[in-house]
């Protein structure tokens, strides 16, 4: 498990392109038959993307969390981004087709992942959190998950924002988690921009087309930078940072927060024009 440490708002301001990615991207997640993370320490967040193929993966433990397993003291949400698949917890089996998401909170034990059709297969994106109370597994198809209308073709930010997990939908210790699906035609997401001082938060991006990228907007709103985003990569966002994003093409994100509260609208909002 690869081990990203917490950047200074001041120190990151002299960074150059290849620093600023080696320290917020989250690139190479996806390998078919393997299930890569990374451990920030931004609030303990764990980003991951589970690729079963041909095998069936179980989730491990790793050193760096000092527990017999990986749930033994953290809670996990998963979406799926792929083809359809099967997690089973516990030996409760659940299916999920794509961005059908699954909550499991802390001490499940045994948790395995597998696709349906090796040639389609699932990729699960997870992240996991810290957590000091048990909430129950709770799986939520996306046609069930609370959705809203946001933004407009005119100024190319139209889309629909998912949430799954959070203070009015699946419980939790600390982790929120939803989507945001851009329409055809629309590019911008999370306009206005804004900062939250008590929550982290990581943007995975999927479907994005092969010969497109994203550009991902980070950094204090008065001094921003941005890092070039592929398909299946993710990136951090500290608490002092903006995160939003354009595209060459409509895509969609997976966003996920960690930190002081579950309040999604617990956010510090700047104007276009403020921003430099």
């Amino acid at each position: 498990m690869k081990i990203i440490q917490a950047v200074h708002s001041e120190d990151f301001k002299t960074y150059q392109t290849d620093k600023i990615r080696e320290r917020f991207l989250l690139d190479g997640l996806k390998e078919k038959n393997k299930a890569n993370f990374v451990y920030a320490h931004y609030d303990r967040m764990v980003t991951g993307l589970i690729t079963p193929t041909t095998e069936v993966l179980t989730l491990g433990t790793y050193d760096i969390l000092r527990a017999d397993f990986f749930l033994e003291r953290r809670e996990m949400g998963v979406i799926n981004v792929g083809g359809a698949g099967t997690i089973e917890a516990d030996g409760t089996i659940y299916e999920l087709a794509k961005m059908d998401c699954l909550y499991m909170g802390k001490g499940v034990k045994e948790v395995k992942f597998s696709s349906k059709n090796a040639d389609e297969p699932a990729i699960f994106y997870a992240l996991s959190t810290p957590a000091h109370h048990t909430y129950p597994t709770a799986y939520l198809q996306h046609a069930d998950a609370f959705s809203a209308q946001l933004g407009s073709l005119e100024t190319a930010n139209e889309r629909k924002i998912v949430r799954y997990i959070h203070k009015d939908g699946i419980q939790s210790c600390q982790l929120v988690m939803g989507l945001t699906i851009l329409s055809t035609g629309s590019v911008w997401n999370t306009i206005p921009p804004h900062t939250h001082d008590r929550r982290m938060e990581v943007y995975f991006y999927f479907d994005v087309d092969e010969e497109h990228r994203v550009f991902h907007y980070m950094g204090e709103p008065q001094e921003t930078r941005h890092i070039i985003v592929a398909n299946h990569e993710a990136v951090l966002s500290p608490t002092w940072s903006i995160h939003a994003g354009s595209g060459t093409k409509n895509y969609s994100f997976i966003w996920g927060m960690a930190g002081e509260n579950l309040d999604y609208a617990d956010m510090d909002t700047f104007g276009v024009k403020e921003l430099k």
